[in-house]
């Protein structure tokens, strides 16, 4: 496998992002990685070899233009007062996740027409919006995802297959976020599916969250991360024909 930091714009703002190409030289699917609301962290490279692993190229996007989070620099409220301005902001999501996605598809190894993204968190709704944008992506796939819209959010037509899987205790997507995700996808007649884990909170995906965020309805949960997996590989072997 290759891999290295790949740089691209918003605006003006340079993202870092980390590209890890597992084609061996034939077009290949490419897959987008969403971080959560830290940013980047090691744990998306780790998703990205993973990926690549299968065969793909995979790109860990980074939507903050600060490259690598380091857990030494986290701060509950900084993360928050990121997000919280992700989420306000009309358009700002969508038009740096679609920036890292022009960036994948133009990789010499990509194949174009067989794209897909997943996230985790605040990675889900950037999935998400770029189903509802009618990105050219095949899938989004959400892990543990914050299922609000941000603003500006398109209401379009969905086209992609969507796959999102939440903790039945998740603290921050309660009942009633869930029930709007579901009436929207109905109403657009998506093809979708909405995976509860009974028993588990937010965030399963990440070891360190119990020290991050020592709370009810918080918690790394390993089996759920397992089988979260099991069910994206299942969903990106459909999309891609493989």
């Amino acid at each position: 496998m290759n891999e290295r930091e790949v740089t691209y714009r918003s605006g003006e703002v340079t993202m870092t992002g980390y590209l890890v190409d597992g084609s061996r030289g034939a077009p290949a699917p490419g897959v987008l990685i969403a971080h959560e609301g830290l940013g980047r962290d090691e744990r998306m490279t780790t998703w990205a070899r993973k990926l690549a692993g299968r065969g793909y190229v995979a790109l860990a996007l980074d939507l903050y233009g600060e490259g690598l989070f380091s857990y030494e620099q986290f701060s509950f409220e900084k993360m928050i007062a990121k997000h919280e301005h992700m989420m306000a902001t009309p358009g700002l999501m969508l038009t740096r996740s679609t920036a890292a996605l022009e960036t994948l598809a133009a990789q010499p190894n990509v194949d174009h027409t067989r794209l897909a993204a997943i996230g985790f968190c605040q990675g889900g709704i950037v999935a998400a919006e770029l189903a509802r944008a009618r990105a050219p992506i095949l899938c989004a796939i959400g892990f543990h995802p914050g299922l609000k819209r941000p603003a500006g959010s398109v209401d379009g037509p969905i086209e992609a297959k969507l796959l999102m899987m939440v903790g039945a205790r998740d603290a921050v997507v309660p009942p009633e976020d869930r029930a709007a995700f579901a009436a929207e996808m109905e109403e657009k007649g998506a093809d979708w599916q909405l995976h509860l884990f009974g028993g588990v909170g937010h965030t399963y995906t990440n070891p360190r969250v119990d020290q991050l965020a020592p709370m009810p309805g918080f918690g790394y949960d390993a089996r759920a991360e397992r089988r979260a997996w099991t069910m994206a590989f299942s969903l990106l072997d459909e999309v891609f024909g493989e």
